[in-house]
């Protein structure tokens, strides 16, 4: 079983409810299940309501944030463990190297780059984690028919689509993440067509 969790996820505070309510019931299974919340260290939107509801139920809550985000004043202060980095990279870095598996909630263009350079790094055998993408309300509908369209297209081999697992409620990732494929990292091989 795992013990970390990295979460990518929204920072945006004006969106529906319902991404609010999945993304606490997310942090409230990691804490229940002793799992550590690894994430971008950041207070509002789901980011702060994931983190918000793991520390509620008593769990342990690790950020990382570069410093010019710390410095804008968008650092969750209640972390358990809060680690300061120098820039974006070493950021994305640091959540990857530190989790056991990664999961996207909705969000914006910063989520979809991070969960696009978790599924390339997994492509290049660079990691073997399990990378699930939780697709509340639909949300994710369209970029997963463009990953089809990748496939359909040639752009990526059909075996590349065993890189993410797919749920729809929080409830499922745990067990998404115990039954994902296990990714033999010599398939960098068929990272080019």
């Amino acid at each position: 079983m795992i013990k970390s969790l990295a979460v990518y996820a929204a920072s945006s505070s004006q969106i529906d409810k319902n991404y609010i309510d999945a993304a606490s019931r997310l942090g409230r299974i990691l804490a229940q299940n002793h799992i550590r919340l690894i994430y971008g260290a950041g207070k509002v939107g789901l980011m702060g309501a994931v983190a918000d509801a793991a520390l509620c139920e008593g769990g342990e809550v690790t950020g990382v944030i570069p410093q010019f985000m710390v410095e804008q004043g968008w650092c969750h202060e209640n972390c358990t463990e809060l680690i300061v980095v120098s820039d974006m990279h070493e950021r994305k870095s640091a959540i990857v190297s530190l989790a056991d598996a990664m999961v996207a909630l909705p969000g914006g263009i910063g989520t979809l780059e991070e969960l696009a350079e978790c599924i390339t790094w997994k492509q290049l055998g660079l990691h073997n984690k399990p990378v699930i993408i939780l697709n509340t309300n639909g949300y994710y509908d369209n970029l997963l028919r463009c990953f089809s369209q990748m496939v359909e297209e040639r752009f990526m081999r059909p075996i590349h689509q065993q890189m993410y697992v797919v749920v729809s409620s929080p409830e499922q990732i745990l067990s998404a993440i115990r039954n994902a494929p296990v990714w033999d990292v010599s398939t960098r091989k068929d990272a080019q067509l």
